[in-house]
């Protein structure tokens, strides 16, 4: 008897992040309690782990084995409940929630992600915050931005606050802002290549 030939249709895509959110949503089997803010959220050690090595020390190699016994939270005290929690999606489904924020907040919640993603590790999530603030760019935003992407190493959107000042009308507009002397305070290294940069033009 013949053996049935295989179906020559294509593999659906992937619903692995879909069933990792859904275990992130139900709780099912977390191990581990975060305590952020006046807010708590519970996860899995072994899917943290997997996805920062920042997590994975941090729960596998420094916590106290008292802690771990007693079920103890840990507590986060320099983040904000709905950044941690947009970090622990992202973290699960690989992507973050649609209704995350609206588009006048974008900004000022990717300047909080990247500094996260930083602090843990998520090189994908660092990018993907680089890629939008890089569309936030404005004399409004520029000082922040800028001193964002020297204290935590994004090149790419260094280059595109550089790209934005480059231009004379630009560059007057930030030099006006109250934030410029923040920058001025904060990088006084930035400011130095930036007049370098001015200067060969």
């Amino acid at each position: 008897m013949p053996l049935p030939r295989p179906s020559s249709s294509c593999p659906r895509t992937s619903d692995l992040h879909q069933h990792l959110g859904d275990l992130l949503q139900t709780e099912k089997g977390a191990d581990v309690v975060f305590e952020v803010g006046t807010q708590t959220f519970k996860a899995h050690r072994c899917v943290l782990a997997a996805r920062s090595p920042v997590f994975s020390a941090e729960l596998f190699c420094q916590m106290k084995e008292s802690d771990a016994a007693a079920g103890g939270g840990i507590r986060i005290d320099d983040m904000e409940a709905h950044v941690f929690k947009a970090l622990l999606t992202f973290v699960y489904t690989d992507s973050l929630p649609e209704n995350l924020m609206s588009e006048d907040e974008q900004g000022v919640m990717c300047q909080h992600l990247l500094v996260a993603a930083d602090r843990y590790n998520l090189e994908r999530l660092k990018l993907i915050c680089e890629h939008r603030l890089s569309k936030c760019i404005e004399a409004s935003t520029l000082s922040t931005i800028l001193a964002l992407a020297e204290q935590h190493h994004c090149h790419g959107l260094k280059k595109a606050c550089f790209n934005f000042l480059s231009s004379p009308v630009n560059l007057t507009a930030v030099l006006a802002t109250d934030a410029f002397e923040y920058l001025n305070t904060t990088c006084p290294s930035v400011i130095k290549e930036l007049l370098a940069k001015l200067g060969t033009r």
